[in-house]
């Protein structure tokens, strides 16, 4: 079986280099070089840093989020984000609008939770699924 799930099966070939160093194809591999942008990726991760201050004072964690939030908060704080990024993109004055930029990042941020938690809970529910069917063999 495949460590991602979510690759393409098809068979592998192997790549020779002028060098005669060989590797395996990569039609069959994520391309997250190619998928990514180094540019947009930067410009999060900063946003993602500024937002580390809580109004207590306090910074969390860089990974707080992972701990879990509720799929309904990162849908209603998507959608406000949405509208702002939709805002901008019909030409609201800029005074009226959150900076497009923070916008977008939070669209993303919110995103990226919310498919975060739909696989944390399609993976639970694969582990019961397989539980359910190694358990039915026992008496």
């Amino acid at each position: 079986m495949n460590k991602w799930p979510f690759a393409d099966e098809s068979p592998e070939k192997i790549r020779e280099f002028a060098t005669g160093a060989n590797r395996d194809q990569d039609m069959t591999k994520f391309d997250y070089e190619g998928f990514l942008s180094p540019l947009a990726l930067a410009r999060f991760a900063a946003y993602m840093h500024k937002n580390r201050k809580m109004s207590d004072g306090n910074t969390r964690a860089s990974d707080n989020w992972q701990r879990g939030i509720p799929v309904a908060s990162y849908m209603k704080s998507l959608w406000r984000h949405l509208m702002t990024v939709w805002s901008h993109h019909r030409q609201c004055p800029e005074s009226d609008c959150e900076d497009l930029e923070e916008a977008l990042c939070g669209v993303i941020f919110n995103a990226q939770g919310y498919l975060h938690e739909h696989l944390k809970a399609k993976r639970a529910m694969d582990h019961a699924d397989w539980m359910d069917a190694v358990m039915s063999d026992v008496p």
